[in-house]
């Protein structure tokens, strides 16, 4: 059976999926995961991510399921191992069919999914205390871009970003990634897609390839908003 996600980190959709699964008894190897990115909405917004529980489900449906295992899920679907879905839903099976599991700290499908999680939260600290900005030359109004290209190991932009929006002294900057890149125009966070490494721009790029890519990945008919930010 084949279970259908919006994106990378579809959160939302993933508890939504697996809470309907589990109400058909549908066992984990029985179970294909893919992400089919909706049209007009392949870059889809963090927001997701943080949803607690899944859309259109009874608060009954999910008590069951430890507070801890939605704190860790949380991160394992930010990992790059394509897997992830795959082990999450098991792992969700498996707490609903074994109650045991939640206290056997040497589970080895629950290692796994710690040591996800750990990797993520390793990924997050790496960025944001690695990446590091360059100032363009001050535009026809006098505002100056900002810009860093960074290579994270996992899908972790969505998480940094936030961040940076609320300590960054700078009020535009971009981020460009191999995934995808990221704005800030004034506290508003935009996504777009991103810059394969072979062309990514080193630190003695001229300002106008870094705004060639700026102006070509920022286009208002590309671009999605971030919800809430």
């Amino acid at each position: 059976m084949e279970a259908k996600l919006q994106g990378p980190i579809d959160l939302a959709g993933f508890r939504d999926e697996a809470t309907h699964l589990l109400a058909r008894q549908v066992r984990p190897e029985e179970v294909v995961w893919s992400l089919h990115p909706v049209a007009g909405d392949q870059y889809l917004q963090p927001a997701l991510a943080s949803a607690s529980r899944p859309r259109n489900v009874a608060r009954a449906a999910t008590a069951i399921v430890p507070a801890s295992f939605l704190r860790l899920s949380e991160f394992v679907v930010l990992h790059q191992d394509p897997e992830r879905f795959a082990l999450l839903y098991r792992l969700l099976w498996r707490l609903v069919h074994e109650p045991g599991l939640r206290n056997d700290a040497a589970d080895p499908d629950m290692l796994h999914a710690q040591h996800m999680a750990h990797a993520v939260r390793r990924d997050v600290h790496k960025m944001k205390s690695n990446l590091r900005f360059i100032a363009l030359a001050p535009d026809e109004q006098g505002e100056c871009l900002q810009v860093a290209w960074y290579e994270p190991t996992h899908h972790v932009v969505e998480t940094v970003a936030p961040w940076y929006a609320k300590r960054s002294v700078a009020a535009h900057w971009a981020i460009f990634t191999p995934e995808r890149s990221v704005r800030c125009d004034a506290g508003q966070l935009i996504y777009a897609p991103g810059i394969p490494a072979a062309r990514a721009p080193g630190e003695m790029a001229p300002d106008a390839l870094w705004q060639d890519w700026f102006d070509t990945l920022f286009r208002p008919q590309q671009v999605v908003p971030a919800s809430g930010a």
